[in-house]
């Protein structure tokens, strides 16, 4: 199947680093990201690991959990996890699902036969609290992602759920905002009581709220 935003991502269950993973389940009322891989000892899959590893901290303090797919079999998982750590220094601290049957790839559409009818491309799914698809982004395999930008997004997903506005180019966490078309002058006073710069009647751009 063809995930779009907005669609409440599939449920599943398969084995894992940590055991028997029930997405739904697993996921409770946080956000989550599953980041699938084409398969365990390959070079580009392992750098991006021990990163997300490194980074485990600030997907915590966002609310986010991560779970990482391959299309492997979970008695190779164990080896890498180690090869993982031996070439970037990360333990890995979160799920790593083995999917060798395919199930979990077919299920979120990660084998692109024009790319590769066997291998899963680099894929990024960003998931709300309802269970709803909020941002996916697909890599070819050759491509590492980058997980500073996905951060970015994150930020930029639970402050536009959060308020009425959304992020404009290149933001980063703590730069103006923009109020959103849908908002009247009038509604936004009382949003943003501190008053916004009119760029054009359609862009109006603030400080950002809840700093």
């Amino acid at each position: 199947m063809s995930l779009r935003l907005g669609d409440t991502v599939p449920d599943f269950t398969a084995q894992s680093t940590e055991g028997e993973v029930r997405f739904h389940e697993w996921l409770g009322d946080d956000w989550g990201i599953l980041f699938s891989h084409p398969k365990n000892f390959t070079p580009v899959c392992t750098t991006e690991l021990g990163q997300v590893a490194h980074l485990k901290k600030e997907f915590d303090k966002r609310g986010v959990k991560v779970i990482g797919l391959s299309v492997d079999t979970i008695e190779n998982h164990p080896q890498w996890v180690a090869d993982i750590k031996d070439a970037t220094g990360a333990e890995l601290n979160f799920p790593l699902i083995a999917d060798s049957g395919r199930e979990v790839s077919d299920l979120y559409d990660l084998i692109h036969p024009n790319a590769n009818d066997t291998l899963t491309v680099r894929a990024v799914f960003i998931i709300g609290p309802d269970k709803k698809l909020k941002l996916t982004l697909t890599y070819p395999a050759s491509t590492g992602r980058n997980f500073a930008e996905i951060l970015r997004v994150v930020d930029s997903l639970q402050l536009t759920a959060k308020h009425s506005v959304a992020t404009p180019v290149d933001w980063t966490n703590g730069d103006d905002v923009i109020i959103v078309p849908s908002i009247s002058d009038e509604v936004a006073q009382e949003k943003f009581p501190e008053g916004w710069k009119t760029v054009k009647p359609y862009l109006r751009v603030v400080k950002q709220p809840g700093l």
